[in-house]
């Protein structure tokens, strides 16, 4: 007996939640399935730049040395490698490295086979003395003159003393190199370009130098051959004198072949790849962000030339979170950047290089 009566009230119990369950819900607002109340739109933190106006450059980036400027219609070459006219044994060096000398300076004299320097100089003497007295001929003096003058080694050009390759008692022929002369207010970068960028280089180019201090070079020859080793093209570009480069020296370079003024540029964080490949920006409309395609252009600075419809200065795009969002998102919440966070201050916008 008293088992059933456990049983009665225990279904008396749940026939009453029930009827309490559907009057509840008789009387409940219905809710229309997929609602934002069900499922509320996400809330995406992004960060966010701004399109400007600016004016941007083209650059062939690579690198070259620094060595003498050629030779050009009005000027000799700016550095010569200087050896002996005859074969001999040195007997005096004139000069040391790092020497400013003069055109016809004396930098070497030797003693040849036959004849020292001493005795040559005796003779010319001699040949000249003789030549004002009428006893001897003009041949005879300047027989005497060139056997001193291959006896000695003189500066080709104004310049400095960059090397010396010969001491005293040192033997020569007409092949050594015993020294090097360099006019260092006279000095080009020697770059070596890809075949298929060189097109795009023109006489005239400014070569900027990435030293410190940077330099500037001007575009002054493009080899007519390409170099079948490396399929390199050499472009030689003429420094400004006094540039503080010395020949040898190994420098990276970017030549700039063209320049947009006043074009639209975004961040290049912002300018992204969608699934198709294609470049898109996310434009900022209130809390919205929408994807938008766009034409990139030149870039530099952190900044990338755009264009595309619906596009204007001073438009937001998103930067930090533009990858990865959807082609339209519901609400965006546009965070501070992580260097600006906290700061009372305004920081000052840098403005983009040639603007």
């Amino acid at each position: 007996m008293k088992s059933k009566s456990i049983i009665g009230v225990i279904v008396v119990l749940c026939v009453g939640v029930g009827i309490y369950l559907f009057v509840r819900s008789r009387h409940a607002p219905a809710t229309p399935a997929g609602s934002d109340e069900e499922n509320p739109p996400p809330v995406i933190s992004v960060q966010v730049g701004t399109l400007r106006r600016v004016t941007l450059h083209h650059y062939i980036e690579g690198y070259g040395s620094i060595e003498p400027a050629p030779a050009t219609p009005n000027e000799p070459a700016a550095g010569a490698a200087l050896a002996a006219s005859t074969a001999g044994v040195v007997a005096r060096v004139n000069v040391v490295e790092g020497q400013a000398v003069k055109k016809g300076d004396l930098v070497m004299e030797l003693n040849g086979g036959t004849v020292s320097v001493e005795y040559a100089q005796l003779e010319v003497d001699r040949q000249q003395k003789l030549f004002e007295q009428h006893n001897t001929s003009l041949k005879a003096l300047q027989d005497a003159q060139a056997q001193i003058a291959a006896l000695r080694v003189l500066a080709p050009l104004s310049g400095t003393v960059t090397r010396l390759n010969a001491r005293p008692g040192q033997a020569v022929d007409v092949n050594t190199v015993v020294a090097e002369v360099v006019d260092l207010n006279r000095l080009a970068v020697r770059a070596d370009i890809p075949a298929s960028d060189v097109n795009e280089i023109k006489a005239g180019d400014a070569v900027q130098l990435l030293t410190k201090p940077p330099a500037t070079a001007t575009v002054s020859f493009i080899s007519p051959a390409v170099d079948t080793n490396d399929n390199t093209v050499a472009v030689i570009g003429i420094l400004p004198p006094e540039s503080g480069l010395r020949p040898g020296q190994f420098v990276p370079l970017r030549i700039m072949t063209a320049v947009h003024t006043n074009c639209l540029a975004a961040p290049e964080e912002s300018v992204v790849k969608d699934f198709d490949g294609h470049s898109i920006v996310a434009l900022v409309n209130g809390d919205e962000a929408i994807q938008t395609p766009v034409q990139t252009g030149f870039q530099e600075n952190g900044q990338v030339e755009v264009t595309g419809a619906g596009l204007k200065e001073g438009s937001s795009v998103v930067t930090m979170g533009a990858y990865g969002l959807p082609d339209k998102t519901n609400k965006i919440d546009i965070a501070k950047p992580a260097a600006a966070a906290g700061e009372n201050t305004a920081t000052n916008s840098s403005t983009p290089e040639g603007q």
